[in-house]
């Protein structure tokens, strides 16, 4: 038992051995973009709830559209668990999640999509991580490690667009 308990404990803090940190202060993380996908953003308020839940946040959030799309946009700035996939944060808010795929946009960027459904409307949204390297990840987890073991740097920016 004791051997099994050291193995788990072990394979705990593997990762974070030798780790240094490598946050970016949240007061140095890039402006917002001004367009995305070739079409002008425009800045909406934060609502309330946005403020409450991102309360100790690693970086920036803000909403956006494009006229078409509701974006959220979020600079990270270091590895963090309070960043979670755009899947929970619409099951957390009562919609049901489901057909979700890999997706290929017109410059070959990989985004995870998935539709939305509550109150029989259904929408779809997609999302996506990137660094200022161009290094992509359609999934929290897999870009968390990443960040973690410093095979990327800060700071990312999470997309999630909805239509």
């Amino acid at each position: 038992m004791r051997i099994l308990l050291l193995a788990m404990l072990l394979a705990a803090v593997t990762p974070l051995l030798g780790r240094q940190e490598i946050s970016v202060p949240a007061s140095v993380a890039p402006a917002w973009p001004h367009e995305f996908q070739g079409k002008p953003l425009t800045q909406l308020p934060l609502t309330d709830q946005d403020r409450r839940f991102l309360t100790g946040f690693p970086g920036q959030v803000g909403r956006f559209t494009d006229g078409e799309r509701n974006l959220i946009l979020r600079w990270v700035t270091q590895p963090t668990r309070k960043l979670h996939p755009a899947e929970d944060c619409y099951r957390g808010l009562g919609y049901e999640v489901s057909a979700t795929r890999i997706h290929a946009d017109r410059d070959g960027a990989r985004w995870r999509c998935f539709e939305v459904t509550r109150d029989g409307k259904t929408h779809s949204a997609c999302e996506q991580l990137r660094d200022a390297d161009g290094a992509h990840w359609t999934d929290v987890s897999s870009w968390y490690w990443d960040a973690t073991l410093q095979k990327t740097h800060g700071p990312w920016l999470a997309v999630t667009v909805a239509n």
